[in-house]
């Protein structure tokens, strides 16, 4: 039989005695068990908050280099050139009607009154229309509102868009028709016919769009072109006059008509600066937005997308719009993200979809996301829109529901927005919306295999905000006050168990798709964060967790039929490890007939071929112990299973070693005296623990230790000593070896808080069994070391595992309590000694 093989088929009791560990002195070996357990109490450590931060930190500012910069700068430009124009033509207005018309009508010659009168009134034509081309721009460029849609019903009046109407309204009558006969068994008739009604709706809301967007288009472009005309007739009707100087003679003594000249030229001049200003303001707007792009160019930068181009075109109008009407400098305060909060609060179903659009694009962004998450999340009445948002249901909010969700998700994933996303009243309720849980998985994965593909996509959207939910709790769960609404809040605690059941056909077979194995896992992700929760929070929640029906039976069926899904294993065993925290839930686990059990003890026996079978069969033997721990009932089931010799054989696996010694020293403490017969197979381990607590360290050396213990109270002091000859180990070496640990382990460790512990049981149990013992404990000075572990104990010692820091299954027996005892047996052996020299004497 080759050495450190764990075949159950080759399991022979008497072999095990000859099997001596190989790799004790090679601890780089047992790297699977060097990460921190249940069983070793864990410090608070912000190395990977750290790591956030600094990640975070490295991000460009987004303020610094938002791409709507160039737009709003350009928009400043414009403004500048707008009002610069608007001022001359103000003063040029108020020079006609002041100085030409009011004070020269009747000395003015009736060729310059008519030019006058002729500018005047196409200027206020081209201020008209300058006044009026920003709303019909915004129109063209943004979606209908509800007034508009009531104008554009008035307007429409050809025959050929009223035959489009009535084409798109009985369209998606027979379209509605045709996808009911796929959400027959989703949806009964009533649904389905709101759900007709409202694609009705949409088309007929689609059609006046389209015919709105097209009139406010053709308006706007009609005042453009007005502009342009008026403009230019001002250019060539002023440069002809200023050519010309006809002004009229002017005789000696006229005293009327001798400033007219100037006057008029004055007036004409002005006219020619207004117009050419505002022609170079459309010319520079034509070059930068038609010929260099600007705007396609922003919205690039901004990764909007086709759909983005809309949004930005109404931001740049708003931002143009800002710098004409009030201060040309406000349009510099503008962004995208303040733009799109603003948007959501619309009662215009358009403008909420565009800029959640935004928001979702900019969270996702690796270059804007932490600016545009700390704006969002100092935001109250912004994050309460995005909560209330996880509420509509309707199918033409599924996208707006769906981007509110995305945006929390990420909003989530930093701690203090998770903790005001949390304090939003009603927040876990609107989250739990987002879990539908009407059909069950396998369900789903037979009608997949046996129809065909409609029925996943008619399940996909489902599944979309499933996972999405999921993932909101879970980035939420991370702290644990979140955790403790999570457990409170009605109904939501059952929905997340519900997703973690998958069957046979889902976990074996090769219907399941990806979206479904994801939402598995995230439930399983986020039950594991509930079940470790530290605190009374943590001890509600996990007694909730065990009660609820499904929990255990979920877990059992991923342990019996997840080969292919280690990580699900893994989830799952976890679950069981912090289960275990509860005793009542541990009693629970137990109780299920030793189903639990026996698939925990198949999966850590097991040598698998999965990717990573070590984390698995690890997690699989911390579970076990933690079942059996202080439970008399669990140890019984172990030992019913017949397990005791192949734990034995797992010894000699460097994987399992420190676990499968773990589970046979709470076998041989918590069985009670009524197994004694059954636990009498021990004694073959102890070739190898023996080996390992003199080779070993750390923790297959503390575990070794403790398990020696146990082992040693099954046995005479005859018998332990054919032991000790057998194995070749002298019990003057075992001495030595447990007075250098307590020298070498002078303070309680973090990593190995029981060896001191186990160390003093075992010398203790030594000096029992043989007053030899004492003398050789005292030659080597194991009262000096003794002294010195009475002086350094700590809480650390008194406790079998732990929550995080806290100790849980306190030990009866205190170490100060062990001190004692060894140095009371070190002075009757002192006593027995004297006497013996006396009597020789």
């Amino acid at each position: 039989m080759e050495n450190g093989s764990t075949n159950s088929n080759q399991f022979e009791l008497g072999t095990v005695r000859l099997e001596i560990f190989e790799h004790l002195n090679q601890p780089q070996k047992l790297s699977s068990n060097s990460g921190s357990t249940i069983f070793e109490p864990q410090r608070a450590n912000s190395s990977d908050s750290m790591k956030k931060t600094s990640s975070n930190a490295s991000n460009l500012d987004y303020s610094d280099q938002s791409p709507e910069k160039k737009l709003t700068l350009f928009a400043l430009r414009l403004a500048i050139l707008e009002k610069t124009a608007s001022g001359l033509g103000t003063l040029g207005f108020i020079w006609a009607t002041v100085v030409l018309l009011g004070g020269f009508a009747i000395t003015l010659e009736t060729k310059d009154f008519w030019y006058v009168t002729i500018i005047l009134l196409i200027e206020g034509t081209r201020i008209f229309s300058r006044s009026h081309e920003l709303e019909w721009q915004h129109q063209a460029a943004w979606s209908i509102t509800d007034a508009g849609k009531f104008s554009f019903r008035a307007l429409k009046s050809s025959s050929h868009t009223l035959f489009r109407t009535l084409e798109a309204i009985f369209w998606p009558i027979s379209a509605g028709q045709s996808c009911s006969r796929h959400d027959r068994e989703f949806m009964d008739n009533t649904q389905m016919a709101e759900l007709r009604n409202e694609d009705c709706g949409n088309s007929r809301t689609r059609v006046e769009n389209d015919g709105w967007l097209f009139l406010s288009k053709n308006i706007s472009n009609f005042l453009y072109w007005l502009q342009l005309l008026s403009a230019s007739a001002c250019v060539s009707l002023s440069l002809m006059r200023l050519i010309q100087q006809e002004y009229g003679e002017i005789s000696k003594g006229d005293s009327d008509k001798r400033n007219r000249k100037s006057a008029l030229n004055i007036f004409y001049g002005l006219s020619v600066a207004e117009a050419m200003l505002f022609l170079m303001e459309k010319a520079y707007w034509e070059w930068k937005v038609s010929y260099c792009k600007l705007l396609q160019e922003v919205n690039r930068d901004c990764e909007l997308g086709n759909s983005g181009l809309v949004s930005i075109k109404r931001f740049f109008y708003d931002a143009y719009s800002q710098c004409v009407n009030e201060s040309v400098f406000d349009g510099l305060k503008m962004d995208l993200v303040s733009f799109a909060t603003e948007l959501l609060a619309s009662e215009s179903r358009d403008e909420q979809l565009k800029g959640v659009r935004i928001l979702r694009t900019f969270a996702a962004s690796e270059r804007f996301s932490n600016e545009t998450l700390r704006k969002i999340g100092t935001s109250t009445p912004v994050i309460e829109r995005l909560v209330e948002m996880l509420n509509w249901k309707n199918h033409s909010e599924e996208e707006i529901r769906k981007s509110a969700a995305q945006i929390l998700s990420k909003l989530s994933g930093k701690k203090h927005n998770s903790l005001r996303v949390a304090e939003i009243p009603g927040a876990m309720e609107s989250i739990s919306s987002l879990l539908y849980t009407g059909r069950r998985f396998d369900v789903v994965a037979d009608e997949i295999c046996q129809k065909n593909v409609v029925a996943d996509q008619e399940t996909y959207e489902f599944s979309a905000f499933n996972l999405l939910g999921l993932l909101i709790l879970k980035k939420l769960a991370r702290d644990h006050d979140n955790c403790g609404k999570i457990g409170t809040t009605r109904g939501l605690l059952p929905k997340i168990i519900d997703f973690t059941q998958a069957g046979e056909r889902l976990l074996r077979g090769n219907c399941a798709s990806e979206s479904q194995i994801k939402a598995v896992e995230r439930s399983m992700q986020l039950v594991k964060m509930l079940a470790s929760t530290l605190g009374s929070s943590g001890k509600i929640l996990r007694e909730e967790i065990s009660e609820i029906v499904f929990t255990i039976s979920n877990i059992r069926e991923i342990l019996q039929y997840g080969e292919k899904h280690p990580m699900l294993q893994k989830l799952g065993i976890d679950i069981l490890t912090s289960l275990a925290l509860d005793e009542d839930a541990k009693e629970r686990i137990g109780r299920t007939g030793g189903g639990i059990l026996k698939e925990l003890l198949r999966v850590f026996l097991k040598d698998g071929l999965s990717e990573n079978p070590n984390l698995v069969r690890v997690g699989a033997g911390e579970a076990l112990a933690m079942l059996t721990l202080d439970s008399k009932r669990n140890c019984h089931q172990i030992l019913r299973l017949k397990a005791l010799e192949k734990l034995i054989w797992a010894l000699n696996d460097p994987v399992l070693c420190v676990n499968s010694a773990r589970i046979l020293q709470n076998l041989c403490t918590y069985s009670g005296s009524d197994c004694f017969h059954q636990l009498k197979g021990i004694g073959a381990a102890t070739p190898t623990v023996l080996k390992a607590t003199m080779c070993a360290e750390n923790k297959l050396q503390e575990v070794a230790i403790g398990l020696v213990v146990q082992i040693l109270k099954f046995k005479s002091a005859h018998e332990s000593g054919i032991e000790f000859e057998q194995i070749g180990i002298k019990e003057t070496d075992l001495a030595a070896k447990l007075v250098h640990i307590l020298k070498e382990h002078q303070y309680p460790s973090t990593k190995v808080p029981r060896i001191r512990r186990f160390a003093i049981e075992l010398m203790i149990l030594m000096m029992k069994e043989k007053e030899t013992n004492i003398q050789i404990f005292k030659h080597l000075g194991i009262e000096k070391e003794l002294k010195s572990v009475g002086e350094t104990t700590s809480e650390l010692e008194c406790y079998n595992v732990f929550s995080g820091s806290v100790g849980l299954s306190r030990y009866s027996t205190t170490v100060h309590s062990l001190v004692d005892t060894a140095l009371e047996l070190l002075a009757d052996g002192r006593d027995q000694a004297t006497e013996d020299r006396l009597i020789n004497h």
